[in-house]
């Protein structure tokens, strides 16, 4: 009997592109795969997941960024769900669902589906780390950590313990998307009542990585819980050279200022491992006074180095900036062909805000971290990368206030100079050499395993 899986995702494109990959995963595996998805983002899907057999997608009304269930389109959403799970429920032409796996972000859809007995799995588009340790941060009530005190987390390793340090942030974080900042440390975590009546949950990562909380995170709700990731577009599977005679990243082109093989070329002309790579989130960045204090430190630094500047942050950069690192540094404005740049091998660094996505993405590549983290669980992510898998460093101990251009230029020469690191993240690289991982291809098979014996 043919089931069909549905796959719902949440806004942008850190939400939109793990949940393709899960969709064109299923469909892979012979499942009829449905992408419910916001109708601001349609255009966003590649033309080349129209090759992908068994697979649809249902639009939903949507504004431009997320909105509560009681808004006005979000119900206008709910409608046009639950109109067109009825139209499938009564045409036999259609297979009979299977579950659903619901972006958590858009948590408010579960209803609908349980409406027509369809049971829900909650995906978290980031890593199990970063959802355990707000977890944890809760439970222990980490409001109340004094500086100088430690507070261990029962099942996860010393060196995760909460500190002063994790509970601190900056009072106000700047935004280009144009939304308020998450709750607080130690708040109730927002996934919380969006997971609420799954019957499992899945996590954009691997055991390689993130086994330990994966674990911590199905003892703590008490369902089972699989790393199903990392959920990174195809091109992050190949090699360079692969990805420039194939042309394969330039599906997706977005406006730069640079073309993929001027990239190339500068990165060719630099010695190996001798190029630190900067770039931030689409939606978050640093203060106007720290992306300042970047560019001095940029420009005091000795080595190459690439500098991403998204739209709206120009200003906040001195304007001849080019012209006095000249050929030292490359500064792109607006998108950059990041797996291109973290595959090359030239880079040998990024200073990162710690994304998820671009976690996964150098870690893949073997690139050690500058961890800057902005905000929500760009802080754990770091908290993972420095003292866990111990792959990067922080450009400050303390967040909550303005990183100055000597943190920023002591990271750097850190960074690119700390070779036990690099060591240790070309280590890791080697469990994604062969691409996909293997222990999320098991993951796979067990919740396909699981669905089916919870569904007959």
């Amino acid at each position: 009997m043919e089931r069909e899986i549905f796959v719902v995702t949440g806004y942008g494109q850190g939400h939109l592109q793990p949940c393709m990959e899960l969709w064109k995963n299923f469909s892979s595996r012979n499942y009829h795969t449905t992408l419910v998805i916001p109708s601001i983002l349609v255009s966003a899907i590649p033309p080349s997941f129209t090759q992908y057999p068994r697979t649809r997608t249902t639009q939903i009304t949507s504004s431009s960024r997320p909105m509560p269930p009681s808004d006005p389109l979000s119900q206008q959403a709910a409608k046009d769900l639950e109109a067109n799970l009825a139209s499938r429920s009564e045409n036999p032409d259609f297979p009979a669902p299977l579950c659903a796996i619901v972006d958590f972000q858009v948590g408010w859809t579960k209803a609908i589906f349980w409406k027509f007995n369809i049971p829900v799995v909650s995906l978290f588009t980031f890593g199990a780390c970063a959802a355990a340790m707000e977890w944890a941060a809760w439970k222990l009530d980490a409001t109340d950590i004094k500086p100088g005190e430690t507070r261990l987390i029962p099942g996860l390793p010393e060196e995760m313990a909460l500190t002063y340090s994790d509970v601190r942030r900056k009072s106000s974080v700047p935004s280009r998307g144009g939304r308020g900042g998450p709750p607080k440390p130690g708040d109730k975590p927002p996934w919380v009542p969006e997971i609420e009546g799954s019957i499992a949950l899945m996590f954009n990562t691997c055991d390689d990585v993130d086994g330990l909380f994966i674990k911590y995170m199905a003892d703590q709700i008490g369902i089972p819980a699989w790393g199903v990731g990392p959920l990174l577009p195809e091109q992050h599977w190949k090699s360079t050279s692969s990805l420039v005679r194939h042309c394969e990243i330039t599906e997706q082109k977005r406006q730069s200022s640079c073309s993929e093989e001027e990239v190339i070329q500068w990165l060719d002309s630099k010695p190996r491992g001798s190029v630190l790579y900067v770039a931030f989130g689409s939606e978050v960045g640093p203060t106007r006074e720290e992306y300042r204090e970047l560019a001095g430190a940029l420009e005091e630094s000795p080595g190459p180095f690439i500098w991403v500047v998204q739209p709206g942050s120009e200003e906040y950069m001195p304007h001849d900036l080019d012209n006095r690192v000249s050929n030292r540094g490359l500064i792109i404005h607006a998108w950059a062909p990041q797996a291109l740049i973290l595959n090359h091998i030239s880079t040998g660094g990024f200073l990162s805000h710690c994304g998820w996505n671009s976690t996964m993405e150098a870690i893949v590549h073997g690139v050690p971290f500058l961890a800057w983290p902005i905000r929500g669980d760009q802080y754990f992510n770091a908290k993972l990368v420095v003292n866990y898998i111990k792959v990067g460093l922080r450009v400050t101990d303390d967040l909550s206030e303005t990183v100055k251009k000597g943190d920023i230029a002591e990271g750097i020469e850190r960074l690119m100079s700390d070779e036990e690191m690099k060591t240790r993240a070309a280590i890791l690289q080697v469990k994604f050499e062969q691409g996909f991982p293997a222990s999320s291809v098991a993951a796979l098979n067990a919740f396909s395993d699981f669905i089916s014996r919870k569904v007959t």
